[in-house]
Order: C-alpha cells, then sequence, then structure tokens
C-alpha cells in the first residue's frame, strides 16, 4: 500500500526527521539544519513524526513524553517548520531502510534535503544508519546534513537524560538540556479550595498518564496568565498533609486573583525547593506556604533579570 501525505507542497520540502520528544537542544540542530536547506533550495522546511513512540508498537510501552502534541507542534513551528507530517509506525515498520527513503521521503513527500541526527536509525529493525541515508541521498542527489552529538556541561542531550533530570528533581539540569523551562499547559480543573482558606488560591493541573513525572516536591516556578509571566510556587505530587488520589500540579500564582477554570495555563518549573512534607496541621502548612513563596519570588525575579519575561523565550 503506498503511503500519502494530504498537502505536500508543490515545490518541496527538507526533511527534519526524528521523534522530537521535547523539541530539545539536541532536535533544535537537526531542525535548524532542515531550515538550511529549505532556504537554500527554495523549499518547505517540514518534520516527519511518527503518530506515538515507536517503541509503543515495538515493546508495548513508551517512554513517559516530555510535552503534549499541540506543545510540540508550537514548538517545532516556533523553530521554523513550516509542516508537520505524522506515520503511524506499523505502517512503515517492516519497511527496508531503502524503500523508506524512496517510498516515504522522495516519492511520498518529494524530499530535496534531508535532515538528521548522528545516531538516527530507520528501516526494518532500525538497520539504517546515518551511512544508508547518506548514501541514498548521494545516489539521488539530494542534500543531507546530520547534526553531530550536543553537549551541555559534558553532558549529551537526550530525552532520556531529560527525562532522568526531571524525575530527580534536577530542573536545573533539565532545563539547561531543554533550552528553556521543562513546563506544561494541561487544563485547570476544579480542587478542593483549600488553598484559599490558607491564603494562597491555587490552580490545580492534572497529569496524563504516559507524562513524564517530575520528582514530588515544591517548585519554584513561572506562570503565564493574561500576557504576563507571575512568579509561582508549584507543589507537584499527592499533597501528603491534605490527601490527594491522583498526580497532581497544584500552583499558586503569586500577584494574581482571578478564575481560571477550564483554561490551559502554561506552567515552567525553574528551581526544586523542597520534597513533599506531611504538616502537624494546616497552620504549620500555610506558614510553609508563605516561606515557600518568598523564596520563589526572588529565584523568579533572578531568572527574569537573565532571560526577560517574553514567554515565547522561556516555555
Amino acid at each position: 500500500m503506498a503511503i500519502t501525505f494530504k498537502d505536500v507542497p508543490s515545490q518541496g520540502v527538507s526533511v527534519a526527521l526524528g521523534n522530537f520528544d521535547g523539541v530539545h537542544r539536541g532536535h533544535l540542530a537537526v531542525i535548524n539544519n532542515a531550515v538550511k536547506i529549505a532556504q537554500e533550495k527554495g523549499c518547505v522546511p517540514c518534520a516527519l513524526l511518527f503518530n506515538r513512540h515507536p517503541m509503543a508498537d515495538l515493546k508495548g510501552s513508551a517512554p513517559p513524553s516530555l510535552m503534549t502534541r499541540d506543545m510540540q507542534d508550537r514548538a517545532l513551528k516556533k523553530a521554523g517548520i513550516e509542516r508537520i507530517f505524522r506515520l503511524d509506525f506499523s505502517d512503515i515498520r517492516h519497511m527496508s531502510p531503502e524503500d523508506f527513503v524512496k517510498e516515504i521521503l522522495f516519492s511520498a513527500l518529494g524530499a530535496k534535503g534531508i535532515s538528521c541526527g548522528y545516531n538516527y536509525r530507520f528501516g526494518e529493525n532500525a538497520a539504517g544508519t546515518t551511512e544508508t541515508l547518506s548514501r541514498l541521498c548521494e545516489e539521488s542527489g539530494t542534500e543531507i546534513k546530520i547534526a553531530p552529538k550536543v553537549e551541555v556541561d559534558g553532558i549529551p542531550v537526550s530525552s532520556t537524560a531529560i527525562r532522568s533530570a526531571l524525575e530527580k528533581g534536577d530542573i536545573h539540569l533539565a532545563n539547561k538540556l531543554l533550552g528553556r523551562l521543562f513546563s506544561y499547559d494541561f487544563t485547570v480543573i476544579s480542587g478542593d479550595r483549600r488553598g484559599r482558606l490558607l491564603g494562597a488560591p491555587t490552580i490545580n493541573q492534572h497529569f496524563p498518564e504516559g507524562f513524564v513525572t517530575p520528582r514530588f516536591g515544591v517548585y519554584a516556578a513561572a506562570a503565564f496568565v493574561d500576557g504576563t509571566l507571575h512568579p509561582a510556587v508549584t507543589n507537584f505530587g499527592i499533597r501528603p498533609t491534605i490527601g490527594t488520589n491522583s498526580l497532581r500540579s497544584e500552583t499558586c500564582i503569586l500577584d494574581f486573583s482571578g478564575d481560571l477554570y477550564g483554561c490551559n495555563v502554561p506552567v515552567g518549573l525553574i528551581e526544586f525547593l523542597r520534597d513533599e512534607i506531611k504538616f502537624s496541621d494546616l497552620d504549620e502548612l500555610g506558614r510553609q506556604i508563605a516561606s515557600d513563596g518568598e523564596r520563589a519570588r526572588m529565584i523568579f525575579e533572578e531568572f527574569s533579570a537573565e532571560h526577560g519575561t517574553d514567554k515565547s523565550d522561556i516555555f
């Protein structure tokens, strides 16, 4: 069965290849190369992704996601990708590397250029390597750029490394590898309103199944509401003093009051402050929340002084 894509640009495309879960610094190197080829060739920079992670088909489960599809699409377009095409991995998992390149990249997409990372693998049993891809592109006269390994502080950038940092609570490292704040914009849901009684009204956001789980605890954060970036304190976990049936992000947005139920509020984590603690009573919890807020405000001010307050540069 021949695979086709809707609305393939008639002038051809420059294709960025990868999973792009996180659209981190390593992914950006691949994307930047695709954009450069597109500018040189007068074609359209695009990304070719899968509808779900290949490991879901190969192993029955996929690594936790670093971003939702909507967030991924926005990040790709911000990086210069104009068109996004997605495949079902099951449709191509048994293709040879040669057939994948010729039938998908050349025939279905009309690729004039291809960009990938140094460790890109493709085709049945991941038999295709960058050497395979380079040979096939050379035979067809198609330009190819292969992005080298990207490192930050001597650490290779990868989605696996970012997930590991988040799970350990090393938000500084995760953000460095991402090149932005680790963030999410899940819909604000109704909570138990205890925060209001403690003088710190919060927004509650549930993390969906399959999304990466940061270390339980309290974070200095930034929240973007009504065009303004606000300092915030985010508790991620199960709130041991009060008790919660499911994982949630509970964020107190400093210097803001208003109804955000049903809104998708972007929240970015800046610094890990402390682990979750079970307090003896709500008064003790309220005092700790106030202390966390003071620390978070100072951290936010330092962060915004260095990075600015433009949401597009932070999330």
